[in-house]
């Protein structure tokens, strides 16, 4: 019997400045794929270098974590670019990326949309077209994380990019297999016990469990655990303990033994 393996991310290096979002350190302890912002919605030079420098002491992989450049708004708007203007928004992100995680020594391995410009691509063709043109035009060995059973998972594929199909922890699943609105109740998960046992059963089900209960067969290689949920570190070691616990393998799709 084959042993089922997993990743585990979380989106970090998100504050600005002096400001700080999430507890990096703490939770680069128990993930093994840390998805770190490129400046426009949240970091900086000086956070991107320390957050990589720091998941490569504690053997994470990383990636970059480009959005919308809306750093009032967090990235969490639909700011109305063109195609063409997201493509070189993401290109520009990721060689900055590039840039800061060769000077840690630690380089990039994957690309994750963050926030507004990620949930567009779950359904939006011309928005994950400009992408993963993006990370070709880049570096054609860049995985792209995508939502699972998302169009850019098609798109990605059809382009002979490498993907990693993600699912949430903290967040809840309507009944087409989209995040629920973060502005409707319910739709941030915050209860580490329950939020651990639903990934528990999605992973061993291979499906996005909704909020009815009804399970959607996909393909799950990673679970994101969002830095800024509160609780998010005593979440993120609860899914890591209870998928160990029932024999699930956590180790990076971006490391050697990945995909």
């Amino acid at each position: 019997m084959s042993v089922i393996q997993v990743d585990l991310n979380s989106d970090m290096g998100e504050g600005y400045g002096a400001y700080k979002m999430g507890d990096d350190a703490a939770i680069l302890d128990i993930v093994t794929s840390a998805n770190v912002a490129c400046g426009l919605h949240a970091g900086d030079p000086e956070i991107m270098a320390r957050t990589f420098s720091l998941a490569k002491t504690k053997n994470v992989m990383v990636g970059a974590h480009p959005g919308f450049p809306d750093l009032w708004g967090f990235g969490r708007r639909i700011i109305p670019y063109t195609p063409g203007e997201i493509e070189r928004l993401v290109a520009y992100q990721i060689g900055a990326a590039q840039g800061l995680s060769a000077y840690a020594d630690h380089p990039i391995t994957y690309v994750k949309a963050h926030g507004a410009l990620g949930n567009l691509t779950q359904t939006e063709e011309d928005i994950a077209i400009a992408i993963a043109n993006a990370i070709q035009a880049v570096d054609k060995n860049l995985v792209c994380v995508t939502f699972a059973g998302a169009v850019m998972e098609r798109v990605c594929k059809d382009k002979g990019i490498k993907t990693a199909a993600e699912v949430f922890a903290d967040r809840a699943y309507d009944e087409e297999g989209h995040l629920v609105h973060r502005k409707i109740p319910g739709a941030v998960l915050r209860d580490p016990v329950q939020a651990a046992e639903r990934m528990l059963r999605m992973i061993q089900g291979g499906g996005i469990e909704t909020v009815s209960g009804k399970m959607l067969p996909v393909h799950i290689d990673t679970i994101c655990v969002h830095s800024d949920t509160p609780g998010a570190i005593t979440m993120a070691s609860e899914v890591r303990r209870l998928l160990e616990a029932n024999g699930v393998k956590v180790a990076s799709f971006a490391s050697p033994q990945g995909l």
